[in-house]
C-alpha cells in the first residue's frame, strides 16, 4: 500500500476489513504494524477479522494491547472472541471486560 494511504486510517482500515474477510490475514497484519497510529476502529476491524477468521487467541491477544477507551463495537466482538473461545482466558478476561463497562 502507497505511503500516503497508509498513513489515513479510514484507507487503512477499510483495507485491513476486506483483507481479513478475504481471509488473508497475514497482508492484514503487515497494514495494521505498518499504521503509525491506530484507533479504536483499526483495533475493532483487527479483532474482528481474527475472530472471522476464527483465530480467537490473535483477537484476545490484541485485545489486550489495546490502550485507548474502547467502545460498544468492541465490547461486543470482544465477548464474541471470548464466548467462541470458551476457555478459562477467555472466561477471565470477559469478566473483566464486563466489570469494565460503563
Amino acid at each position: 500500500m502507497p505511503e500516503n494511504y497508509r498513513n489515513n486510517n479510514i484507507t487503512s482500515t477499510s483495507a485491513i476489513d476486506m483483507l481479513m474477510k478475504f481471509g488473508d490475514v497475514e497482508s492484514a497484519e503487515r497494514i495494521f504494524r505498518l499504521m503509525k497510529t491506530k484507533n479504536i476502529i483499526t483495533y475493532g476491524a483487527m479483532v474482528k477479522g481474527y475472530v472471522g477468521n476464527e483465530m480467537f487467541e490473535k483477537a484476545l491477544n490484541i485485545f489486550e494491547k489495546i490502550d485507548i477507551e474502547l467502545d460498544d463495537v468492541t465490547y461486543t466482538i470482544v465477548f464474541n472472541a471470548c464466548a467462541k473461545l470458551c476457555n478459562d482466558r477467555a472466561m477471565k478476561i470477559g469478566k473483566e471486560v464486563l466489570a469494565k463497562m460503563p
